[in-house]
């Protein structure tokens, strides 16, 4: 019972009740992403993959110069809700200084499985290197299980795929990094893992070694996080320090589980200025 509530970021913020509080991000992230689609230069559905998940919606900065940096947004839901299609809502302020922005859909639970929305999300970086060239280093941002579908893509062998995305950062927003707790929880019920697959795809325990000029890290996490989201940012923070990784950890005041990501679509907010 204990891990349930941990693992349940609804019922830590002070702001709303947790009924109210899913409705209300749900409808902030759709406002924002309209906002986005109807005044930024887009090109939606873009197909990485054969599969119904696979696509992704492309954002172009409003003076796109010959080479431009991309920021790559993988939308939470607990691997099995939200989409790419409300996941636009961060594009205006970086678009307007000409970073692209690309919201990734990933096949959700209960149709995806966890190896394959890793995979998934690996695909779409290969697909986005080799679509555009001329792009000037690829920022991941991940919220929630977006974060730690993020972090898998950091511990990627990039050989299997003849192709290495030039990942310059990555922003981990309020993400699990390791999986076992949520086997013991009703998160786990339309994921359906085993203890191998969560295992195998748990950042935490695949931290590689940095590689010289790797990315730089920001882990970010909420005041009004749960005690277990806060943990596991902490931990997964000082495991990819402890193998060389330039990582820095945000603790960010005033903010829960939601408000933390939703901001981002203000151009004066912490994390949109990082």
């Amino acid at each position: 019972q204990a891990l349930e509530d941990h693992y349940s970021p609804s019922r830590w913020s002070p702001r709303l009740d947790r009924d109210t509080i899913i409705d209300a991000h749900l409808a902030v992230t759709a406002a924002g992403t309209e906002r986005a689609r109807a005044s930024a230069q887009t090109l939606l559905h873009v197909s990485y993959g054969s599969g119904d998940g696979e696509k992704l919606d492309i954002y172009f900065p409003t003076d796109p110069s010959e080479t431009f940096p991309v920021l790559v947004y993988i939308h939470g839901g607990y691997w099995q809700c939200l989409s790419k299609d409300d996941s636009g809502f961060a594009a205006l302020p970086l678009v307007s200084q000409g970073v692209a922005v690309v919201a990734v859909g990933y096949d959700i639970a209960p149709k995806g499985h966890m190896d394959a929305m890793v995979l998934q999300v690996r695909r779409s970086l290969v697909f986005l290197m080799q679509r555009y060239p001329r792009i000037r280093g690829i920022y991941l941002c991940g919220h929630s299980a977006g974060a730690h579908l993020a972090a898998m893509a950091l511990s990627t062998d990039w050989m299997e795929f003849q192709v290495v995305p030039d990942i310059k950062g990555a922003v981990l927003v309020s993400g699990v990094y390791d999986l076992e707790p949520i086997l013991h929880t009703y998160v786990n019920d339309a994921l359906n893992m085993s203890r191998e697959v969560a295992q195998r795809n748990s950042p935490m325990r695949h931290v590689t070694p940095a590689v010289p000029a790797a990315c730089e890290v920001l882990v970010a996490v909420a005041q009004h996080d749960s005690p277990e989201f806060r943990r596991q940012s902490q931990e997964y923070s000082q495991a990819l320090r402890a193998a060389g990784w330039s990582v820095s950890l945000l603790d960010l005041a005033g903010v829960d589980h939601f408000d933390i990501i939703e901001k981002l679509s203000e151009d004066s907010y912490i994390l949109t200025q990082v």
